[in-house]
């Protein structure tokens, strides 16, 4: 059973989440409140999940505070925010957020995601996942070349040997891509290096005898 706790201040964005989360066998809700405050932090030790508004109103712990207060407590946190812009996924992914998701998000994908996020791994909304790319300090030199030899068609054998690494190397990098992006199989690590260009600037640069 997966320990849901919600904390969002608008009464009626609260009402829904619990819906949705208390429709679910595999969910059961441990508390929904409107603030850090009446939420308690004594209570995370107890949730597997915490489902957050990233701008709380009212006073109190919101925000990256909101978010490392809890990732300090062991608890995994999806936000949910009304803000898809780009400083708002950065400053939550970078206090340690485990997931984002925006509020216009289906139930059956907050369903999905308190799933993952729940079970160890980062859930990024599509919609915002692009964000992550942007900021250098999100991927490494080494893991954006894996990513374009992924996106490319290389196999793991295959990287590891034309980086003269191990393919357990390889995978490691390519876990810390998919957590950092929320992308998690090769189609959408490929649509988002294609996206962000990655895909044609590396092709052309093994294309180019210079380069041999």
């Amino acid at each position: 059973m997966i320990r849901v706790a919600i904390v969002e201040d608008d009464p009626i964005t609260r009402y829904g989440l619990t819906q949705i989360i208390t429709a679910e066998s595999d969910f059961t809700l441990v508390r929904a409140a409107a603030s850090m405050e009446t939420f308690g932090l004594l209570q995370a030790r107890d949730v597997d999940v915490v489902l957050l508004d990233l701008y709380l109103r009212g006073g109190g712990p919101e925000g990256a505070e909101a978010v490392r207060l809890l990732v300090d407590r062991h608890c995994r946190v999806l936000v949910l925010s009304m803000s898809d812009e780009e400083i708002a996924v950065q400053t939550a992914i970078g206090a340690g957020a485990h997931g984002y998701l925006t509020k216009e998000a289906e139930p059956d994908e907050i369903v999905r995601a308190a799933r993952s996020v729940a079970g160890g791994d980062m859930y990024i909304s599509a919609t915002v996942a692009g964000f992550l790319l942007r900021d250098p300090a999100r991927l490494t030199e080494r893991e954006v070349e894996i990513l374009r030899m992924v996106a490319s068609g290389d196999t793991t054998p295959e990287i590891a040997a034309a980086l003269t690494i191990s393919d357990k190397t390889v995978n490691r990098h390519l876990e810390r891509i998919r957590d950092k992006t929320g992308y998690r199989n090769k189609a959408d690590l490929t649509r988002l290096a294609y996206e962000r260009g990655i895909i044609s600037r590396f092709r052309r640069r093994r294309n180019d005898p210079s380069q041999r």
